[in-house]
């Protein structure tokens, strides 16, 4: 039985012997009953493809390593049972050594461990390596003070960093109870869309019927940010008494209103102020007052949100509500630098009408964010022709009338003249004069009121917001108010908010920028034509002006001379008129200072025609470019206008007689056509060669 065993036993290690590229160095027999494969010629990372470097590749790499070594006979190694035989003592025999059964065995197990060890540790990157040897050898340390490990310790330690295993007697009982969570969640999710499809069709029968499963509730949030389906039929649906209908099976709404909010922080009132339902407003104002004062996850009130998502209406219902409330509550809104922001936000929207509206609610201001913010979205003004069609907006009252009636200017004064003239001449036709005067008025004003009303607003707001600042700060504090603003009015060319700021605040005439220009030097540095026109009349200050000079030693004339601001530069098109207009505005100033100052030089040494050529030496350039392509253009056309002139010239229409005089020498026509056809010669030939002037300066 021992020979048949000991037989078997050599057959089997010949088989895995056989499978391995080189045969084990000593056979199995008497003195050696035990061998270990070792394939030593077997190249591992040629059959490992992928680096183990995380728990991605952990399963991919356990998959390919396991091949290589169930296919070499040598999975026994990490799985233990080709376990390390017990080491004895050698024996001397002739003088030599020679290794017993179990001692012989111990070294081949040893060798074909460390085997296992080198494919495993060739197969990890440089961390992984890395790590997974400081925890073995820390482990080894601290249990048995030795320094070596097996390939099983270092299977098992890379198990347990990148693959933790779950109790197997606890995998079931997990897998059926997050099987069940998985089912729970996947039906109240169908339920949670099926209710908000129901409210955004405002389908009550339906919401009544998924309510009343008891699954969900009113204030179960059924939207990734939060929503209930209170928020989607504020936000979604424009039916109040659906909304009223939600509202009714809620429990505790009225008190339950103002903690309700989604992810942003945000409560009904806050979507319905974003979306513009002033009908949801009422109602949600009307349960609790306190929501206007609710701010989101940012900050901002429902008014704020209404104003900055430009729902004009919706902003003017808030307001009414807030000023049906307290006054402790109104100046908790309307005060502070979130106060302030609340104007500028309604201004920047260039609403002066709502503007003027909420401005009443406000006591005091924190800074000059109002007044920059009215020099920054000032409406234009109104041409002759608005002005002269315009009623008085303000209100039709007598002394409206009669400032309309009264002219204010020299053409208002000839036109109605010869109105007055024509009726005199024809007064059979002045009634339908009348009528046709006062049908063109009405057509232009329809045009032009929303124009003419917000910028009469503007004036208005100017004026009260100036007003407030006066009267509810200390004198010496003015200065914080103004001076941002009026600089920024000079250079919006706002000609109406300098005058506002100025009649309230004198001493703003005197305010500097960071370059210490004053207002007039800033305003010709900006080409604010109007304000500089409206300092320019001050005569108190005439001669201060034409003499003042910078830091820098410039006069007017030499910041006259610098280039205009692309944002007014760009307002003319084409390079030449561009420059054209640059030399009206140096004349214009140099009209203004004093003689001196024309060949005066600044600090630089340079005069300001020298200032004027060096900035203007690009814009010079393009101009002549520009010049030089329009009038080749103009060249052409001119040509082809003198040649058909002149056909026309030399071919008489009608013939000529035998002494060669036209047939319609007496009529009057040929006599219009000769005259015309002779001054377009003349004119497109005087126009060709300016043209060709240009060309060739």
């Amino acid at each position: 039985m021992e020979e048949g065993l000991t037989e078997r036993k050599t057959k089997d290690t010949k088989m895995a012997s056989s499978s391995s590229n080189e045969n084990v160095a000593v056979e199995a027999g008497e003195e050696y009953p035990y061998t270990y494969p070792y394939p030593s010629n077997l190249s591992a990372t040629s059959f490992i493809s992928v680096k183990l470097s995380g728990r991605d590749e952990y399963i991919m790499w356990k998959t390919q390593m396991l091949c290589l070594l169930k296919s070499h006979g040598m999975f026994g190694f990490i799985d233990g049972t080709l376990t390390i035989s017990p080491q004895t003592s050698s024996t001397s025999v002739s003088g030599k050594e020679k290794l017993g059964g179990d001692d012989h065995n111990h070294w081949l197990w040893t060798r074909s461990d460390a085997l296992v060890k080198g494919w495993i540790l060739g197969s990890l990157s440089k961390e992984t390596l890395a790590n997974v040897l400081k925890r073995l050898t820390d482990k080894l340390h601290q249990e048995t003070n030795a320094d070596d490990f097996s390939a099983k310790d270092l299977w098992d330690e890379l198990q347990i960093i990148y693959a933790p295993t779950i109790l197997p007697q606890l995998l079931p009982q997990l897998v059926v109870v997050d099987l069940y969570k998985q089912q729970e969640e996947q039906r109240r999710a169908e339920i949670h869309h099926e209710l908000y499809e129901a409210t955004l069709s405002t389908d009550w029968g339906r919401v009544d019927r998924i309510l009343s499963g008891g699954v969900i509730t009113v204030t179960d949030k059924i939207t990734k940010n939060g929503n209930t389906a209170l928020y989607v039929a504020v936000g979604g649906t424009n039916k109040p008494e659906f909304l009223e209908r939600l509202l009714e099976v809620t429990p505790n709404i009225n008190t339950q209103l103002l903690d309700m909010q989604n992810s942003d922080g945000s409560t009904l009132l806050h979507v319905a102020a974003i979306v513009g339902n002033n009908e949801a407003v009422d109602i949600l104002v009307e349960r609790n007052s306190d929501l206007l004062l609710a701010k989101d996850s940012e900050g901002r009130t429902p008014l704020a949100l209404a104003l900055s998502n430009m729902n004009t209406q919706t902003a003017r219902h808030l307001l009414e509500h807030i000023n049906n409330t307290d006054d402790i509550q109104k100046d908790a809104l309307f005060s502070g630098t979130t106060g302030d922001e609340l104007l500028v936000t309604v201004i920047s929207s260039k609403d002066f009408r709502l503007a003027n509206d909420l401005v009443k609610s406000y006591k005091i201001f924190h800074s000059d964010a109002v007044l920059t913010a009215i020099a920054q979205n000032f409406p234009p003004e109104l041409n002759k022709v608005e002005k002269y069609i315009a009623f008085d907006v303000r209100s039709i009252t007598v002394k409206g009338m009669l400032n309309y009636m009264v002219p204010r200017s020299i053409l208002s004064w000839v036109v109605r003249l010869m109105a007055i003239i024509f009726c005199l001449a024809y007064p059979r036709m002045i009634g339908f004069v009348i009528l046709y005067l006062m049908t063109l008025k009405i057509l232009g004003w329809i045009i032009i009121k929303e124009r003419v009303r917000n910028h009469c607003a503007a004036e208005e707001l100017s004026k009260t917001v100036s007003r407030l600042i006066k009267n509810s700060n200390d004198p010496s504090s003015y200065h914080h108010y103004y001076t941002n603003p009026i600089l920024e009015a000079t250079r919006q060319n706002a000609c109406k908010v300098v005058q506002d700021i100025v009649s309230f605040f004198p001493n703003a005439i005197w305010s500097t920028n960071e370059d210490g220009h004053n207002i007039l030097q800033y305003a010709v540095i900006n080409r604010s034509i109007k304000v500089y026109k409206l300092l320019h009349k001050k005569s108190e200050h005439k001669n201060m002006y034409r003499n003042i000079k910078d830091s820098s030693g410039n006069n007017l004339l030499h910041l006259a001379a610098r280039l205009a601001p692309d944002n007014k530069l760009n307002f003319i098109s084409g390079a030449a008129l561009q420059i054209q207009r640059e030399l009206k505005w140096f004349k214009e100033v140099e009209g203004f200072v004093c003689p001196l100052n024309i060949k005066q030089k600044n600090s630089f040494n340079e005069t300001p025609q020298m200032v004027f050529t060096r900035e203007h030496k690009e814009l010079v350039i393009e101009g002549e470019k520009w010049m030089k392509a329009t009038a080749h253009s103009y060249t052409i056309t001119a040509a082809l206008i003198t040649t058909v002139v002149f056909a026309a010239a030399i071919t008489v229409p009608g013939g000529n007689d035998n002494m060669g005089i036209p047939n319609f020498t007496n009529k009057t026509a040929f006599i219009v056509f000769a005259v015309s056809d002779a001054i377009s010669l003349v004119a497109s030939l005087i126009s060709l060669f300016m043209f060709l002037s240009i060309l060739t300066a």
